[in-house]
């Protein structure tokens, strides 16, 4: 190519639809932006997935804010094999005074976590496990989780490693999943906003890696019928505020101290409704059947990948403790979930439960597709919403939901949802599944 490039870095934020959107400014000028940031305004918000504004869009035409810049999530590379480097930069909403914009996604999710730490003194560590499938010939077929269908990808995979290496990331595990072309990164744990800031990049690194050799990689949550899924794995662990593991107890239903086991209770008590927040869209409910390895119900269970809550297992030949390996994975997430406030809240369900001292039922050994209606209302089993209209009915209705959010986020991802709700299902299967397929 002839002629100069000039390097320009993004300025982002990730919206309710979990579109990465920003403005771009030339790298050397970058620093130049840390105190007052770009433009930016209030209706962008309620774009949705199908780049059209809610009904009813609460914002308007009106009013004005600014994106700021945290350089401490900068994820810059020159591993995606473009003529510029990959350089994206996640901000803060802020209002033109420089005060936190009430709706802010990033914002929702530092108070909630800061809310966990003033209440009960305990932090989270997270890690963001995200599968997604390499868009290529139908032919070129894979056998599930190969060696040769990782290598097949050719030099996708070591590039994407060594691009999120550069980019600061801690990259643990990549493979190829259960479907055709179906890969699965996971990324080492860290504080709640950073663990998010990091799946975000994850999937920009992913889209660009993919599209530079001449590939397209959907997170879509359903892209083909009669293939598996792909989630968002959210794995979480418990700390106090000195970094001392608060997860785990030798004597505790499925190993979990009472801490966790109330954190975990307040996760099942609402999780109807939270489904709203963690699987955003008509596609995702395609995913979450039973007998999917995804999640149905209100199941927390010991290793079992159908419940929505997995107590992960503890590794009796490692050197670490137990109480530094448990984690707990929550399955009912994909990728049309905005990561902030998915994370944000599953940490105020949890601090529901802390607060008011909620009890595991109890657990239930066997899929609750088994049991009879008796059996699960004993162990607490209640079936998911099926659709992403019904997921917002149960928000609704969640009288301690509706109050963890500020009320023009809240209202806002309304309008997002039920306008998303209205154009996806109305789609028949395959239209929904092509159609997210390409949108993510």
């Amino acid at each position: 190519m002839s002629g100069t490039l000039e390097p320009l870095t993004g300025i982002v934020t990730t919206d309710l639809a979990a579109v990465t959107r920003g403005r771009f400014v030339a790298t050397t000028d970058v620093e130049g932006t840390a105190a007052t940031g770009v433009g930016w305004i209030q209706s962008n918000l309620s774009l949705t997935a199908f780049g059209s504004l809610s009904t009813p869009n609460i914002w308007k035409s009106s009013g004005d804010l600014r994106l700021i810049p945290d350089f401490g999530a900068r994820f810059l590379t020159h591993a995606t094999g473009g003529d510029i480097p990959f350089d994206m930069v996640i901000g803060d909403l802020v209002e033109i005074d420089g005060s936190p914009w009430a709706a802010c996604p990033r914002h929702a999710l530092r108070q909630a976590a800061a809310a966990l730490e003033a209440e009960a003194g305990l932090r989270l560590r997270v890690s963001f496990e995200q599968e997604f499938y390499l868009l290529r010939a139908e032919e070129e077929h894979d056998h599930p989780l190969a060696f040769s269908a990782l290598r097949r990808s050719g030099t996708f995979a070591p590039q994407l490693v060594a691009g999120l290496r550069e980019a600061g990331l801690r990259p643990e595990t990549i493979l190829a999943e259960l479907g055709p072309g179906q890969l699965e990164i996971s990324i080492a744990p860290s504080g709640p906003v950073a663990a998010a800031d990091q799946a975000i990049a994850v999937r920009e690194i992913v889209r660009e890696l993919a599209h530079n050799q001449g590939q397209r990689a959907s997170f879509a949550p359903k892209p083909y019928a009669g293939h598996s899924g792909s989630g968002v794995h959210i794995h979480f662990s418990l700390t106090d505020c000195e970094g001392h593991a608060r997860t785990y107890d030798v004597d505790g239903p499925a190993r979990l101290s009472p801490e966790a086991a109330r954190f975990c209770a307040g996760v099942l008590r609402h999780l109807p409704a939270l489904t709203a927040f963690t699987a955003s869209s008509p596609a995702s409910y395609e995913r979450l059947k039973p007998y999917s390895w995804s999640a149905s119900y209100t199941w927390l269970a010991d290793q079992d990948r159908e419940a929505t809550l997995r107590v992960c297992p503890v590794l009796a030949m490692s050197k670490r403790a137990p109480a530094d390996q448990l984690n707990i994975e929550f399955r009912a997430a994909d990728a049309t979930a905005n990561p902030y406030l998915a994370l944000a809240a599953l940490i105020r369900a949890g601090l529901e439960g802390l607060r008011n001292d909620y009890k595991l039922p109890p657990l239930a050994s066997t899929n609750p597709e088994e049991l009879s209606e008796a059996e699960r209302q004993y162990h607490g089993l209640e079936r998911l919403p099926a659709s992403l209209s019904w997921a917002l009915a149960q928000l609704e209705a969640d009288v301690a939901v509706r109050k963890w959010f500020p009320r023009p986020l809240f209202d806002t991802f309304l309008a997002v949802k039920h306008t998303e709700a209205a154009i996806g299902e109305g789609l028949d299967e395959d239209g929904l599944r092509e159609t997210y397929r390409t949108l993510y």
